[in-house]
């Protein structure tokens, strides 16, 4: 039978099948997609075949179709090795936050990058704005210029407030989203509001470091309605870029990438190269100096924390 991994706790899958229902699944034997070192074998978005253990709601996974595209970052135990967040989805939406905790410009241009690898299109929610003082409020609306010149959909919200949720809504419908983020910005408690019938688990963030409490303990899909889906994960606090060669990173920066063969030299990382045209725009502001700074952090493959 076919069916649609709608949760993975490492040994164990919830897999909807056709006719949907819900089956508890393990794999059988080693299940790896050529060509890819992770971690999981199986990632929520995957769509597998699997045998149904006669008059249960068990299941065995014995294949992984192929996939469409999928969000991977290095894994923590072994740098060698991916974790693949999910796949398969539509589009990837990144909650984010000016304040408590603060979300660095490192980590969001982390994000965008990975999705942008697989020309996953990406959704910044600013939420907690109602925490935001007047300097705040100036910063967010730089963060917010910076990003959608470049494509990239930005959006407000105040959770706490049940503010700009009708809007994410609007951009959730019909599709199968990503929602990411580090922990305490919010994430669960948005994903209730959007959704409160899921009354997901939610934590306070701490006064002492700013830094917010996992709530979530595994990545989960849920289906807000029919063709709607949200997939939740836990809280990030880093991001290892996967599979990003060094002369192809910038093609995944939509403003470097419109700049491709207007360098001198066609092989340019754009750092001390001359006649470089992405630097040429850094120093005339078309390029932000944020951007540029993520840039060359991945380049050295930085830690970006918060």
């Amino acid at each position: 039978m076919r069916g649609l991994v709608l949760r993975s706790t490492g040994s164990w899958y919830e897999v909807k099948g056709v006719n949907n229902v819900i089956y508890r699944c393990r794999t059988r034997g080693k299940l790896r997609l050529s060509g890819i070192k992770t971690t999981n074998p199986l990632a929520v978005g995957d769509y597998v075949e699997f045998q149904q253990v006669e008059k249960t709601f068990e299941g065995v996974i014995d294949e992984i179709h192929s996939r469409e595209n999928y969000i991977i970052r290095k894994s923590i135990k072994n740098k060698n090795h991916g974790h693949i967040i999910a796949a398969n989805i539509d589009q990837s939406m990144l909650v984010a936050t000016i304040a408590y905790p603060k979300t660095s410009l490192g980590f969001i241009d982390r994000f965008l990058v990975s999705a942008e690898a697989f020309r996953i299109p990406q959704i910044i929610v600013f939420n907690k704005t109602d925490l935001l003082d007047k300097k705040s409020e100036r910063l967010l609306a730089e963060y917010i210029n910076t990003y959608e010149s470049i494509g990239i959909s930005c959006l407000k919200a105040s959770a706490t407030n049940n503010k700009g949720i009708n809007i994410i809504k609007e951009h959730l419908e019909g599709k199968k989203t990503l929602i990411s983020g580090h922990s305490g910005v919010g994430k669960s408690t948005l994903i209730n509001c959007i959704s409160p019938e899921l009354e997901l688990s939610t934590s306070e963030v701490s006064d002492f470091a700013e830094k917010g409490v996992h709530t979530t303990t595994f990545a989960e899909m849920f289906e807000l309605e029919n063709s709607t889906f949200i997939i939740d994960t836990p809280g990030i606090k880093e991001l290892g870029l996967m599979d990003i060669e060094e002369e192809e990173l910038s093609d995944y920066f939509p403003e470097m990438r419109a700049l491709i063969g207007e360098c001198k030299f066609h092989n340019c990382k754009h750092i001390h190269e001359p006649g470089c045209a992405v630097k040429e725009a850094v120093e005339k502001g078309t390029i932000a100096v944020s951007r540029f700074k993520s840039y060359i952090s991945m380049l050295e493959d930085s830690d970006n924390r918060r």
